[in-house]
């Protein structure tokens, strides 16, 4: 099982990125909530990982902080939550609103989310009520500058959208949300910053 990676981010495009790690690049797949934070490209970086082993597939995913990657591993063990929609949820909202939403049965909160209904939102709450007090504080594992990559407006917009397609949104609804997000200064993550927040009602 590989737990953790320490490496120089050669290419990232939410929600990939490749790490090169001793000339072995791996290809991992983060929640936002990680994007937000990641250093430039050509700047190390150390994330906590987990090993999803399917028939067709092994995906390796990418975490900041190790309470991003508990939650994580808690939403896979619900009934109907796959691994797109637990990066779904952890792009919307950090774990400590997630817990919150939980433990007030905010049903309304949890199914702004892509790909969450409100059965799948109910189910969340009756599987993780008394479940989620043993998730770790957070503490970031991010090394590194935190800078922004450059680009123009048009390719930071396409990027967001291609983004939030790749997080559950139908194209439609990712372009909408892409241009109500879009304040015209901050790059493709701050759109998806902008619109995650917008969709989620914070």
């Amino acid at each position: 099982m590989i737990g953790r990676l320490r490496g120089q981010i050669v290419f990232k495009h939410p929600p990939q990125l490749l790490l090169d790690v001793g000339g072995v690049g791996y290809e991992l797949e983060a929640p936002m909530s990680t994007f937000y934070d990641l250093p430039a490209v050509g700047d190390t970086v150390t994330l906590v990982t987990h090993l999803l082993v399917r028939e067709d597939a092994q995906v390796l995913y990418g975490f900041a902080r190790e309470q991003e990657r508990a939650l994580f591993r808690r939403l896979l063990k619900v009934t109907g939550i796959g691994a797109r929609s637990a990066l779904a949820i952890l792009s919307g909202m950090d774990a400590a609103r997630f817990a919150q939403c939980i433990e007030q049965e905010d049903v309304d909160a949890l199914i702004r989310m892509p790909g969450i209904g409100r059965k799948t939102a109910q189910r969340l709450v009756v599987e993780l009520r008394d479940r989620l007090d043993a998730i770790p504080d957070s503490v970031s594992t991010l090394v590194g500058d935190r800078g922004r990559d450059g680009g123009g407006r048009e390719q930071a917009m396409t990027d967001a959208v291609s983004a939030l397609v790749a997080l559950g949104y139908r194209p439609i609804d990712a372009t909408r949300m892409v241009r109500l997000a879009d304040d015209g200064v901050g790059g493709a993550e701050e759109i998806i910053r902008n619109a995650l927040r917008a969709a989620s009602g914070r």
